[in-house]
């Protein structure tokens, strides 16, 4: 279940994470703003749904889903995606599609604390975060 991520999360540490960005496409000014922003993810359980909440300085969002269901959502850097979010274990695993192109967001709780892994390619970034 995903109780354990439901939470609020305060990004406390992140490695290789321009690289990541860089490999996606993302432009050289909002990787700049992407490596200073210390963003707050809230995640929730609303019913049947999962909501995750992304709020910084440079951009909110919000996805709302169902575990194992494809939806569209539009990535903070503006990719239009085909995402699916399911459980796998003690693991939440996000994969977004785009344009023939596909990355994956693994989270997962270790000792209280949020870790995010992110692959796209060969290319691989680690966020770290601590309850708020």
């Amino acid at each position: 279940m995903v109780e354990p991520f439901c939470a609020t999360w305060k990004l406390t540490d992140s490695q290789n994470f321009d690289e990541y960005m860089k490999a996606l496409g993302v432009g050289f000014a909002t990787r700049q703003v992407g490596n200073v922003t210390k963003p707050t993810v809230i995640i929730s359980q609303e019913g049947e749904k999962v909501v995750v909440r992304t709020q910084c300085t440079f951009k909110n969002t919000e996805i709302s889903f169902h575990l194992g269901t494809e939806f569209e959502e539009t990535s903070i850097d503006d990719r239009n995606c085909k995402s699916v979010v399911s459980l796998d274990g003690d693991k939440l695993i996000h994969v977004q599609k785009w344009d023939g192109k596909e990355t994956k967001l693994v989270r997962e709780i270790k000792d209280g604390k949020m870790i995010a892994t992110l692959t796209f390619g060969d290319v691989v970034a680690v966020r770290y975060y601590e309850k708020a």
